[in-house]
């Protein structure tokens, strides 16, 4: 399992959102850099993201739903494209789970375990 994972839920149908392409990327000095992609399981959830030789390391990270995609392949119009979530690593032995509560008007997200 990777150093990042993430969990989707659609809380506008209560169940999970399947196919939704996410990307991670890390922050340097100049810019953000992808280090990771990957689509959400039929559980919703996302293991993957680094390989398993990628070395997690302190810093920030962000990570990008295609909220668009997701909805548009349920013929649903969406008030948001995509969903950005930025956070810091802060010790890099550590896992870190973000899930996302997704509806087509609104999200949420938190630092789960």
């Amino acid at each position: 399992m990777s150093a990042i994972t993430t969990h989707i839920l659609d809380i506008s149908s209560g169940f999970p959102a399947r196919g939704v392409p996410v990307t991670l990327e890390k922050q340097t000095e100049a810019n953000w850099e992808i280090i990771g992609k990957g689509a959400t399981d039929d559980d919703g959830r996302l293991r993957d993201l680094l390989d398993s030789e990628t070395v997690l390391q302190t810093g920030n990270y962000r990570l990008t739903f295609d909220t668009k995609t997701y909805f548009a392949n349920q013929n649903i119009e969406g008030f948001y494209p995509q969903v950005t979530v930025a956070f810091t690593v802060r010790d890099a032995a550590q896992h870190y789970h973000v899930p996302l509560l997704l509806s087509p008007f609104g999200y949420s997200t938190y630092r789960g375990s």
